[in-house]
């Protein structure tokens, strides 16, 4: 382990399909100076998964939750129990990073203690649907980091000895925002690479397609607003609440005309039908 050395936290559950391509998109890094944590949460032996398919690898570190379901937190935190490196990587084992986003990642840290990328958004086909958060290379206040990146933070860096935290267990959706608000606390910034470094795989059979999850969704968005409406976080750069209120606001005027909206146009993207009211919100408050 060095000073420049990355953890990469995969949460496993059901993963069998999936977590070959990420684990071989960590392989496949410019950046080699990395730890795979794989945590287990179903019970499968996913050391034995890897290696049925040739992946060996002495940078592989493998934990279990003990239990089957447990959740992506409590898997996570297992490993940020353990971790020891002094920088983080997020992945989900249904995800894949793009092969510099480590290097360019890990270069961003010297000057910024958090670093988010730019989504290529797939189906389980690895077809593209969208890209989220694309442009130059920038600096975002919290305050604005949620209207460019407006699906998905499950992608972020972060330097542990700038900030850290753990994931909450409370909560059933929205956890990794709810742990960037957390780190936002120490943190004043976010270096955004513009250029999607991160493959996020919308998965057919996902929770995020299963009975309810809207519900908890919307249930999740409210929490977290009622917190940031209560002062429960206290962040270190001026305007993060009311840049993160504003958005779970239209985010949540966003869920309660989605089905309306799908029944217009079928298959229509959440963040094809929220970024609209985004670009409208921001535009509002320029004129204002």
């Amino acid at each position: 382990m060095t000073d420049r050395t990355v953890a990469v936290v995969i949460p496993a559950y059901k993963a069998e399909s999936f977590i070959e391509e990420a684990v071989r998109s960590v392989l496949e890094q410019t950046h080699a100076d990395w730890q795979a944590w794989v945590i287990t949460d179903d019970g499968e032996d996913y050391e034995e998964v890897l290696g049925r398919a040739g992946l060996v690898d002495q940078r592989f570190r493998f934990l279990s939750s003990g239990r089957v379901g447990a959740g992506a937190s409590r898997a996570r935190n297992l490993a940020l129990d353990r971790i020891e490196t002094p920088y983080v990587a997020i992945l989900d084992a249904d995800d894949r990073m793009k092969p510099r986003k480590l290097e360019l990642a890990v270069a961003a840290l010297a000057e910024q203690p958090i670093v988010a990328s730019a989504l290529d958004v797939m189906n389980d086909h690895y077809k593209r649907l969208r890209l989220v958060g694309n442009g130059p290379d920038r600096v975002l206040t919290p305050g604005a980091y949620k209207f460019v990146n407006l699906s998905m933070d499950s992608m972020i860096v972060w330097d542990r000895r700038r900030c850290d935290a753990r994931y909450d267990l409370e909560l059933s959706n929205m956890t990794d925002l709810e742990l960037l608000m957390q780190l936002w606390r120490t943190a004043g910034s976010v270096h955004q690479l513009g250029t999607p470094q991160h493959d996020y795989v919308k998965v057919s059979t996902s929770m995020s397609n299963g009975a309810g999850f809207t519900e908890k969704m919307i249930a999740s968005k409210k929490a977290l607003l009622r917190r940031l409406e209560t002062g429960h976080y206290r962040f270190a750069a001026p305007g993060t609440a009311e840049g993160l209120i504003a958005f779970l606001g239209l985010s949540l005027a966003a869920e309660a005309a989605y089905p309306m909206a799908l029944e217009e146009t079928p298959g229509l993207l959440f963040e094809d039908h929220l970024e609209p009211m985004l670009r409208a919100y921001e535009a509002q408050v320029k004129l204002d």
